[in-house]
């Protein structure tokens, strides 16, 4: 079996061989290993549910793949209500002609990054589909997570106030560079910052912070993403353009394609709302995390109406606004 044929997607034999020789042995736990159409899960009274699709072309890039893409993606979404995440499903749509030693690889690194995330894939699906491109069979995958929330932990634009310091976990459109580079053919040594950030959003909740609110800054960039908080919470957000955790790579490349790394997306990075008054300690908590080592307080909340502000390096301002159209098509 070199390559994914319409008889994998037809619920018989060859579905099951796939089935057994790549997704259960990736995934293999004592939820999924029953194969039975629903697992039957441990569960608690409060929980977060969120469901995602990923569709990124090329599959595997600088820094990651599809797989630890999903992961990485599902479980950061869980993290922002201040969930726990604990469970994946994996619904796999896969492309006629798929080799399926990268189908292999996908499912390897998907798995590696669910151990390192501390989550179970437990169930999932497979379908196989004519290619788009005959000559460049892919695959997509899609994810639902489900995590749990103590009865004292809420998390809600709602709750951000006046006087909050914004921070942002580190550098700024890593992934978003790393695809378009693979697209373009562009050699440099940007790579994706696909991960799972648990380490930091648990340290921090242990620690006894107040966090008012906190978004992984993905599609539409950090920009879009403070502007939704602004208008959810009715505040004004200013932050400093000196302040961006930006690296000399990505700002170059940036420079070149006339790209704003205030619109870029990643995959890896989260913005976190709380009292300035612990600000400090909060990021010096995030630094010391797994991923936060380039964690930065860049502005703050003021009592106005709706809005963002970056206050520029030469001393101006520029009111943010979301992003308009598709910064770039399929960054995940």
């Amino acid at each position: 079996m070199d390559r994914i044929e319409r008889s994998h997607g037809s619920g018989g034999v060859a579905t099951s061989q796939l089935i057994e020789s790549i997704f259960r042995e990736a995934f293999s736990n004592e939820f999924l290993n029953g194969l039975t159409d629903a697992a039957v899960l441990p569960g608690a009274k409060r929980l977060a549910y969120t469901t995602d699709s990923y569709v990124v072309r090329p599959i595997f890039f600088r820094g990651g793949d599809i797989g630890r893409l999903a992961v990485c993606g599902t479980v950061n979404d869980l993290l922002t209500s201040g969930a726990k995440p604990a469970y994946i499903t994996a619904g796999y749509i896969l492309e006629e002609g798929l080799a399926t030693d990268d189908l292999r690889k996908v499912a390897a690194s998907m798995a590696d990054a669910a151990f390192e995330a501390g989550v179970y894939i437990v169930t999932g699906d497979t379908k196989v589909v004519e290619p788009a491109d005959p000559k460049a069979p892919g695959l997509m995958i899609n994810t639902s997570g489900i995590g749990f929330l103590s009865d004292t932990t809420h998390v809600d634009p709602s709750r951000i106030q006046t006087g909050d310091a914004v921070i942002v976990s580190g550098s700024l459109g890593d992934h978003h560079a790393a695809i378009l580079s693979e697209r373009m053919n562009i050699q440099n040594d940007i790579c994706s910052d696909a991960a799972p950030l648990g380490d930091m959003v648990e340290k921090l909740f242990d620690s006894g912070l107040h966090i008012h609110a906190m978004r992984d800054v993905t599609r539409g960039g950090l920009a879009t993403i403070l502007y939704e908080l602004a208008h959810s919470a009715n505040v004004h957000i200013y932050i400093e353009e000196k302040d961006l955790p930006i690296s000399q790579d990505v700002a170059g490349f940036a420079g070149l394609l006339g790209l704003d790394p205030l619109y870029m997306g990643n995959e890896g990075k989260m913005v976190f709302l709380l009292p300035g008054e612990e600000a400090e300690r909060a990021v010096d908590l995030i630094r010391h995390s797994r991923y936060g080592e380039n964690a930065a307080i860049i502005g703050c909340v003021k009592a106005e109406s709706s809005g963002t502000v970056v206050h520029t390096a030469i001393g101006g301002t520029r009111v943010l606004a979301p992003l308009v159209g598709e910064g770039l098509p399929r960054i995940c």
